[in-house]
């Protein structure tokens, strides 16, 4: 592991089991035990039948990019590195979108409808981040 010079993300109670799924090379997200909706963002009451209860589930982390943005100035030395990157919004199989960068591609190659599939950076012990690569 290198060392990382960009913003972590806040470990919550509620958003724990993403972030050990994380760490275990696994994209778990909520799934409604009531109406079967996965969600992203983590939320205690599902966006869709107001149920408080949900299992933590494994999905396939295989989306399209849904949309895109390409950054050409970082918004900190961290990221101005990494200048220019893709900010995608993926739609998963599984039928939620969810943010992330395109690992593995030029940004000028970046397409809405692109395939793309989950894959991890091991960046410390106690945090793994998600990215997504052309599948």
């Amino acid at each position: 592991m290198t060392e990382y010079n960009k913003p972590l993300p806040e470990i919550t109670l509620l958003n724990e089991p993403f972030w050990e799924g994380t760490k275990q090379h696994k994209l778990l997200l909520q799934k409604c035990d009531d109406c079967g909706a996965f969600r992203f963002t983590p939320k205690e009451v599902c966006p869709d039948c107001t149920s408080v209860s949900a299992t933590w589930t494994e999905v396939s982390g295989n989306g399209t990019i849904y949309s895109y943005s390409t950054v050409h100035r970082g918004p900190s030395a961290g990221f101005q590195e990494d200048a220019p990157y893709s900010v995608v919004m993926v739609q998963l199989a599984e039928g939620p979108r969810i943010i992330s960068h395109v690992a593995d591609c030029s940004p000028d190659d970046v397409a809405i409808g692109m395939a793309v599939s989950v894959v991890f950076e091991d960046i410390n012990p106690d945090i793994t981040l998600y990215k997504f690569r052309p599948s």
